[in-house]
Protein backbone atom coordinates (compact mmCIF):
# COMPACT_ATOMS: atom_id res chain seq x y z
CA UNK A 1 0.00 0.00 0.00
CA UNK A 2 1.52 3.19 -0.89
CA UNK A 3 0.69 6.35 1.14
CA UNK A 4 0.73 10.11 -0.31
CA UNK A 5 0.86 12.47 2.43
CA UNK A 6 -0.42 16.64 1.64
CA UNK A 7 2.43 18.90 1.88
CA UNK A 8 2.39 22.99 0.99
CA UNK A 9 5.33 24.09 -0.40
CA UNK A 10 7.04 27.19 0.81
CA UNK A 11 10.42 27.96 -0.79
CA UNK A 12 12.16 26.14 -3.88
CA UNK A 13 15.52 24.93 -2.55
CA UNK A 14 17.58 24.72 -6.35
CA UNK A 15 15.37 25.35 -9.46
CA UNK A 16 17.25 23.59 -11.42
CA UNK A 17 17.68 20.30 -9.69
CA UNK A 18 13.73 20.45 -8.92
CA UNK A 19 14.22 20.51 -5.30
CA UNK A 20 12.33 22.46 -3.03
CA UNK A 21 10.83 22.91 0.51
CA UNK A 22 7.60 21.99 1.57
CA UNK A 23 6.00 21.97 5.17
CA UNK A 24 3.40 19.27 6.47
CA UNK A 25 2.07 19.90 9.99
CA UNK A 26 4.88 22.15 10.92
CA UNK A 27 7.23 19.74 10.17
CA UNK A 28 9.64 20.70 6.58
CA UNK A 29 11.58 18.74 4.83
CA UNK A 30 13.03 18.97 1.17
CA UNK A 31 11.42 17.28 -1.49
CA UNK A 32 12.18 16.58 -5.23
CA UNK A 33 9.37 18.65 -7.88
CA UNK A 34 10.58 17.12 -11.01
CA UNK A 35 7.61 15.23 -11.72
CA UNK A 36 5.43 18.59 -11.66
CA UNK A 37 7.81 20.44 -13.64
CA UNK A 38 8.84 17.78 -15.77
CA UNK A 39 7.32 19.62 -19.00
CA UNK A 40 9.40 23.00 -18.51
CA UNK A 41 7.18 24.46 -15.95
CA UNK A 42 8.43 27.75 -13.42
CA UNK A 43 9.18 25.74 -10.59
CA UNK A 44 8.45 29.12 -8.24
CA UNK A 45 5.17 29.21 -9.46
CA UNK A 46 4.68 25.79 -7.24
CA UNK A 47 5.19 28.00 -3.59
CA UNK A 48 2.33 28.32 -1.94
CA UNK A 49 0.62 25.16 -4.08
CA UNK A 50 -0.58 22.09 -1.62
CA UNK A 51 1.18 18.83 -3.00
CA UNK A 52 0.47 15.40 -2.80
CA UNK A 53 3.70 13.67 -1.39
CA UNK A 54 5.29 10.25 -1.75
CA UNK A 55 8.71 8.98 -0.52
CA UNK A 56 10.22 12.46 -1.04
CA UNK A 57 8.47 13.45 -4.65
CA UNK A 58 5.74 15.57 -5.38
CA UNK A 59 3.20 13.48 -7.59
CA UNK A 60 0.39 16.27 -8.01
CA UNK A 61 -0.80 19.48 -7.19
CA UNK A 62 -3.68 19.15 -5.34
CA UNK A 63 -6.20 21.82 -3.64
CA UNK A 64 -6.40 22.95 0.19
CA UNK A 65 -9.73 21.11 0.54
CA UNK A 66 -8.13 17.93 -0.16
CA UNK A 67 -5.22 18.54 2.08
CA UNK A 68 -7.23 19.72 4.71
CA UNK A 69 -9.50 16.59 4.27
CA UNK A 70 -6.76 14.26 4.57
CA UNK A 71 -5.00 15.57 6.92
CA UNK A 72 -7.29 15.33 9.44
CA UNK A 73 -7.61 11.80 8.37
CA UNK A 74 -4.54 11.31 8.77
CA UNK A 75 -4.66 12.83 12.55
CA UNK A 76 -7.76 10.56 13.16
CA UNK A 77 -5.39 7.59 12.48
CA UNK A 78 -2.71 8.65 14.34
CA UNK A 79 -5.12 9.17 17.13
CA UNK A 80 -6.73 5.72 17.05
CA UNK A 81 -3.31 4.23 16.97
CA UNK A 82 -2.05 5.85 19.92
CA UNK A 83 -5.50 4.72 22.05
CA UNK A 84 -4.69 1.21 20.61
CA UNK A 85 -1.50 1.35 21.91
CA UNK A 86 -2.92 2.45 25.47
CA UNK A 87 -1.72 6.22 25.08
CA UNK A 88 -3.62 9.77 25.14
CA UNK A 89 -4.35 10.77 21.08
Amino acid sequence: MCLGIPARIVAIVDAEAGLALADTAGVRRQINIGLLVADGGDPSALVGEWVLLHVGFAMAVIDQAEASRSLALLAQIDSLAQMEEGGEP
